[in-house]
């Protein structure tokens, strides 16, 4: 494979046969390398964005080599547009097939070596930046004027187009190739989907919202659930607290991509799986965020307060806690009872020690479930560990046991606030209450049954949400709580 100053066209003339130049970034594949490696170097280590900064300062060329030096991407984990790529391998046998892009080298030689059958790479090479103007002369000099084709998916490349013999485009709309064959002949058009609605829904993860309905807890705990005022604060914590977890949601997936590609089921998620441009995620992500932070403001300091350490907890798990052997089910546990923490600061009320107690319990229980189940995955595909985090195989009998017996702990710190002088304060029949022992015994039970199997969900949250007994059993909980208050 020839490097950047080697003349591609000595090998068999122009002429004869045209070469075909190959854009990568959203055109062999659905993303952007230089994205995919700065994501990769911010996942690794967070506050490498600096010094990223000052290699910008000196030019993008060398803020792609100074990237590239300190990551290494898996060119097979990459979402490669396989329309495009089974056309270009038709073209390989039939003419010189050459990888023309603006990523740098290191990253671009990696993708044509996996992919194979280029003749040449023509890249960045951290002093320049090889594209649009840069990447026309360069195309011009190597094999002249019209002496080419290119395939390429953005307006940049209309720099490129205008001294190509052919143009080949990868677009979503037809502006492109009708801008393109106002100056070169269009051969080929590749059509991708538009990013939709429902790709964007999936990225916010709006299903996983109903975590968040775990601030009405402390609304519905102090019976206080027809007080106007207090309904309206706690649906605007509902709304801040699942804008804040969407951007979270958003900074996650672009952090995880390598690891996400290699889950059976997170592969598909849009950024992975490249349905959603890489670089629009960091800015929805932060418009989420201060959004919920501006509606935050509206309620009291202490509610901002709690908002701002879930977001600064949830981002450390994203970024390290979540790969820290059992700190990372402690970790989730925590955020989940956060939010009925939120929900106390929305309405002034003071926090329930049995709420919290009885939610750290139960949901260490699902957050073990979790990792059981991500677990027994990798162990079925013939993994040691699971992708990602810090456990192996040979962890799931004790994970299985610890999050047993957490469970089985929130049942006792039920029983022990049903038999307390609080439960009596706010029940006229609290001896009523003892029905929700074993009805939260057998769902506990069944749930890790289920999972024991290998047949569950691998988010124990949405099981719950989706399972019709799950749901009956909590509308008969419901009933019981309602008698227990008449």
């Amino acid at each position: 494979m020839e490097s950047l100053s080697a003349n591609v066209g000595a090998h068999r003339p122009v002429s004869e046969c045209v070469p075909l130049c190959v854009d990568l970034d959203g055109t062999l594949i659905h993303s952007a390398l230089l994205v995919e490696s700065a994501l990769a170097l911010l996942s690794r280590s967070p506050w490498s964005i600096f010094p990223m900064l000052g290699w910008l300062l000196r030019g993008k060329a060398h803020l792609k080599r100074e990237i590239a030096s300190r990551v290494t991407l898996d060119p097979a984990l990459l979402p490669y547009n396989a329309n495009v790529l089974e056309w270009v391998r038709e073209q390989q046998p039939l003419r010189p097939v050459v990888l023309c892009t603006a990523s740098d080298a290191e990253l671009a030689e990696a993708v044509a070596a996996h992919v194979g059958g280029f003749d040449a790479v023509l890249a960045s090479d951290g002093q320049r930046n090889l594209s649009g103007s840069n990447k026309a002369q360069t195309l011009v000099e190597l094999y002249g004027e019209r002496g080419f084709d290119y395939i390429g998916n953005a307006k940049v490349d209309l720099k490129v187009w205008k001294h190509a013999h052919a143009a080949i485009t990868v677009e979503s709309g037809k502006s492109l190739s009708e801008a393109a064959a106002q100056v070169t002949t269009v051969e080929k058009r590749f059509k991708l989907p538009s990013p939709g609605i429902k790709h964007w829904l999936k990225a916010l993860r709006v299903h996983q919202w109903v975590k968040n309905a775990l601030v009405f807890l402390p609304l519905l705990a102090a019976h206080r659930l027809f007080e106007v005022e207090a309904v309206v604060s706690t649906l605007l914590a509902f709304v801040c607290f699942s804008l804040c977890a969407s951007s979270v949601y958003i900074t996650n997936d672009l952090l995880d991509l390598a690891s996400d590609r290699q889950h059976h089921r997170k592969k598909n998620r849009p950024f992975a799986a490249g349905h959603l441009p890489l670089i629009a995620g960091p800015i929805v992500a932060a418009g989420l965020l201060l959004i919920s932070f501006a509606l935050a403001t509206i309620l009291r300091e202490v509610f901002v307060a709690v908002l701002a350490g879930y977001y600064v907890l949830t981002s450390a798990y994203s970024l390290r806690f979540k790969r820290i052997v059992m700190l990372d089910v402690v970790v989730l546990a925590t955020l989940y009872t956060s939010r009925i923490v939120a929900g106390t600061a929305a309405i002034q009320t003071k926090p329930s020690f049995w709420l919290l107690a009885f939610s750290m319990f139960i949901f260490l229980s699902l957050a073990m479930v979790k990792r059981y189940i991500e677990l027994l995955s990798a162990q079925k595909a013939g993994k040691i560990n699971a992708s990602g985090r810090g456990y192996d195989v040979g962890d799931i009998p004790l994970i299985q046991s610890l999050g047993a017996a957490s469970g089985y702990l929130s049942v006792l710190v039920l029983a022990l606030y049903i038999d307390s002088p609080d439960s009596r304060v706010l029940y006229h029949h609290p001896h009523y209450l003892w029905l929700l022992c074993p009805l939260l015994l057998y769902w506990i039970s069944r749930t890790w049954a289920i999972a024991h199997r290998g047949v569950m969900h691998d988010d124990p949250v949405v099981f719950a949400v989706t399972d019709r007994l799950s749901r009956g059993l909590l509308v008969i909980a419901a009933l019981v709580i309602l008698f227990a208050i008449q």
